[in-house]
């Protein structure tokens, strides 16, 4: 169902891009926008682990110093069939983890110091199932693709917002066929809009992933409590202690949302409610 609710966002979100690329661009300014996003995203994909770890100060985790954290993965990793990811630790005291890389082959899976001072280890095993589904189900590549489409709606959106300032209406309403002009106010209206609905799309997909997530780690894991226990802990933790340093662009990355401290809407959330997860994960028990 999570999977049947992605691909339909991912429709929505093209569909959005090509109507919105014809009324504010025309064919040549959507394959420009196209082309713009693929390019700013290609090295974000490329290169997201690199640069998520680095953005947070994630320090190799020695097995030596952190056995535990080693173990776990190792056996987390032999049942999900995938290869061994890297494995990181966070200078950092708000409890939370997340993984990255492009794919199975070049993943990393990052802890904070706080979770694995308040984490047992069912429920830390149950966060880093979390992680490896993530891994699994090839999320960072599906969110490359939404952010690339959301960000070519955004470029054409910008492109109409100066073509407005300087008079210009888009190159796909000039009078070919006898179309009349866009009316000034329906273009900035346009303009406005259509970031906002692509923004919307982007961030249910975000979320549509993390329940995924939550039930393909449960699974794996085979106690979805645990993974249940372990989120109640970290939205307190996160809520008592925010990380300052996260932002925007990586917030969809870890398992419960670090800017929860901050004020934000649901809505634009980029994580589902921690209530609905956790009941979810309650359903789950003596299922699997």
């Amino acid at each position: 169902m999570n999977s049947l609710k992605t691909f339909l966002f991912l429709t929505v979100l093209t569909v959005l891009f090509v109507f919105v690329g014809q009324i504010l661009g025309g064919r040549q300014g959507m394959v420009m926008a196209f082309c713009f996003a693929v390019a700013m995203n290609f090295f974000s994909y490329w290169f997201s682990d690199k640069i998520v770890l680095k953005i947070y100060g994630a320090k190799p985790a020695d097995e030596g110093q952190y056995p535990q954290m080693h173990r776990i993965v190792r056996n987390l990793t032999q049942v999900a069939g995938l290869p061994m990811p890297k494995i990181y630790v966070i200078p950092n005291d708000t409890p939370n983890a997340f993984a990255t890389g492009r794919n199975p082959e070049h993943a990393a899976v990052a802890c904070t110091e706080g979770i694995l001072r308040i984490l047992n280890e069912r429920e830390l095993a149950g966060v880093i199932a979390h992680e490896l589904a993530h891994v699994k189900n090839r999320d960072i590549l599906i969110a490359s693709i939404a952010a690339t489409i959301a960000g070519a709606v955004m470029i054409l959106a910008s492109m109409a917002r100066w073509a407005a300032m300087f008079g210009g209406y888009g190159g796909n309403n000039r009078g070919s066929g006898g179309n009349a002009y866009i009316g000034l106010g329906a273009l900035l209206l346009t303009a406005i809009l259509a970031p906002l609905a692509a923004m919307l799309i982007q961030t249910a997909i975000s979320r549509s992933r993390e329940y995924a997530a939550d039930a393909l780690g449960a699974k794996t894991c085979g106690d979805p409590l645990a993974l249940a226990n372990a989120l109640k802990k970290l939205e307190m933790g996160t809520k008592r202690i925010p990380m300052t340093k996260a932002g925007p662009a990586t917030a969809h990355l870890f398992i419960v949302n670090p800017l929860s401290g901050k004020s934000l809407m649901n809505l634009f959330s980029t994580h589902p409610p921690m209530t609905e997860r956790i009941a979810r994960l309650e359903h789950m028990v003596g299922r699997i």
